[in-house]
């Protein structure tokens, strides 16, 4: 293999953006502080929303929007076996129990309401949408769900910071209570490592604020600037600060995010022309549902589950083109197997699904080479 490896994820930074990170660095002030308000003020309107509160990670995001939820011991948070662990195990933080629930199938990998409907007990408090690959749950029936049992409507929105519902106005992460963004390393709008939670209640949004800094009346920031000479802590909080060189980072980056997705909108779009009609594929969603989605992750199943691994090998050892698993079911990690019956439809589409490179400067002729290579490996493993 001499060809130029493709990565399924690349990031590429401008000037400008590393130019907004070191003079964060030369001013001195790198825990949160005015940049990490600046970028709150800019992504609440971004969203549309009165609240944005910068974290960590989308896992802290998640823990805190299910602690204002009123989610405690002895609860049930009904969440898609498809999903980052971090969705079920915020719930564990509060003491509760994730409950896995299916997804729609091999065409929408989004939690299935009807199944969501089947496992509400006496115990159920929240439950939490996860708009897998960017593209939106079924808000409008999860909706009328929790209304129907008195139960906080969650969104884990990791994979759609400029997504929209099927109403084409309402953005993902805004329609809950709160919703959880993250800005991990390989996310769209990324900085390393950080997330946030974004509300239009005017509670969650201070519980929030207090508790990602260990529920301490005032910050570093207030005192350094003289606005008090001490604190305060009022609850169980917790260090889930972002730092100010994330922020700048992500800052640097908001104005560009709509052009990005607009690109990986149309590399999904080509994806989707090249491989019609291949039979050994299935392609989720619809090409009506790419222009509302961020275009997080170009997923495609593989109607015989058993090509999958030897096909990522491969790609990779032949190919140079990598590939990876977005996700494994959670009903068949150990530490949750108690969590959930067997889910069928979840344990296929982890045992058939395969995502491809996406970024928005993929470019056409990588694209080819990619598209053409699981065309060649697929033939040669049939």
């Amino acid at each position: 293999m001499s060809a130029e490896r493709i990565p399924v994820f690349d990031v590429q930074l401008d000037e400008n953006v590393v130019e907004a990170v070191a003079d964060t660095l030369r001013s001195g002030w790198l825990t949160l502080g005015p940049r990490t308000q600046e970028f709150e003020a800019e992504f609440a309107e971004h969203l549309g929303v009165p609240h944005a509160i910068a974290m960590s990670s989308c896992t802290s995001a998640l823990h805190l929007a299910y602690l204002a939820a009123g989610v405690g011991p002895g609860d049930e948070v009904i969440v898609p076996g498809i999903t980052f662990v971090a969705t079920a195990a915020a719930a564990r933080y509060c003491g509760a129990e994730p409950v896995l629930a299916e997804i729609v199938g091999q065409d929408d990998l989004g939690i299935d309401p009807e199944d969501v409907r089947g496992k509400i007990t006496s115990r159920t408090k929240a439950i939490c949408a996860v708009h897998y690959g960017g593209y939106g749950a079924a808000l409008d029936e999860l909706k009328a769900i929790c209304a129907e049992h008195g139960l906080a409507l969650l969104e884990d929105a990791a994979h759609a910071p400029d997504a929209v519902a099927v109403d084409g106005r309402t953005m993902l992460g805004t329609a809950g209570l709160a919703g959880a963004f993250s800005f991990f390393s390989n996310k769209i709008l990324s900085c390393g490592e950080g997330g946030l939670l974004a509300t239009r209640d005017d509670e969650v949004a201070a519980f929030a604020r207090s508790r990602r800094s260990h529920a301490m009346t005032t910050g570093t920031w207030d005192r350094h600037r003289g606005h008090s000479l001490g604190y305060d802590v009022v609850g169980l909080g917790y260090n889930y600060r972002m730092d100010e060189p994330r922020a700048a980072l992500l800052s640097a980056r908001l104005p560009g995010l709509r052009a990005d997705i607009e690109a990986r909108r149309a590399v999904t779009r080509r994806y989707r022309e090249l491989l019609a009609g291949q039979a050994e594929l299935e392609l989720p969603y619809t090409d009506e549902e790419v222009g509302r989605s961020s275009c997080y992750v170009m997923p495609v199943m593989l109607r015989d589950p058993t090509l999958r691994d030897p096909l990522r090998t491969m790609l990779a050892e032949e190919h140079g083109v990598q590939t990876t698993v977005l996700y494994p079911s959670i009903s068949q990690f150990s530490a949750y197997e108690a969590s959930a019956a067997s889910l069928p439809r979840c344990e296929h589409a982890a045992a058939t699904q395969l995502t491809l490179p996406l970024y928005p400067h993929l470019g056409d002729e990588r694209q080819d080479r990619v598209v053409e290579a699981l065309r060649a490996s697929l033939a040669q493993l049939a």
